[in-house]
C-alpha cells in the first residue's frame, strides 16, 4: 500500500461535556483517571492515550454537543490537510479558530467524524 501524501498524527480522544468541574470529578472519583493537565479542557493519560473532556459549546454555531467521541489527528498545517483530504473525495469542514488551535471535521465512509486540530 503506498505511503499517503500527507502525514497525520494521532492526537486525542475527546468528548464534549455541559459541566466541566462535574465531569472531571467522574473521570477522576468513578474511573480512577488521574488528571494530567487542565486548561480550557481536561487531559487525562489512560493507558498511554490522551483523553480529553472540552466544554460544549452552547452557541447556534456549535460544531459538537455533549455525548459525542472523536478520533482527533494533530496536523502541522491544517490548512493543508484539508486539501489533501479534499484531493482523495474527502470532504472536511472550512477551518475553524478555536482557543488553543485550529479545527476541522470530516467523516469516515460510515459517517463517524472525525477531526483534525492544528495547535497553536
Amino acid at each position: 500500500m503506498p505511503e499517503p501524501a500527507y502525514k497525520f498524527s494521532f492526537d486525542a480522544v475527546y468528548y464534549h461535556v455541559n459541566d466541566m468541574e462535574r465531569a472531571i470529578e467522574f473521570y477522576q472519583r468513578i474511573l480512577g483517571f488521574p488528571l494530567q493537565s487542565r486548561d480550557y479542557v481536561a487531559r487525562f493519560h489512560v493507558d498511554g492515550v490522551l483523553f480529553e473532556l472540552v466544554p460544549a459549546a452552547h452557541d447556534n454555531n456549535a460544531i459538537a454537543g455533549p455525548g459525542n467521541a472523536r478520533l482527533s489527528l494533530s496536523v502541522t498545517n491544517i490548512d493543508d490537510a484539508v486539501r489533501y483530504l479534499e484531493s482523495r473525495g474527502v470532504r472536511a469542514s472550512t477551518p475553524k479558530q478555536e482557543i488553543g488551535g485550529k479545527i476541522s471535521l470530516f467523516n469516515d465512509p460510515d459517517g463517524n467524524e472525525l477531526c483534525l486540530w492544528q495547535s497553536t
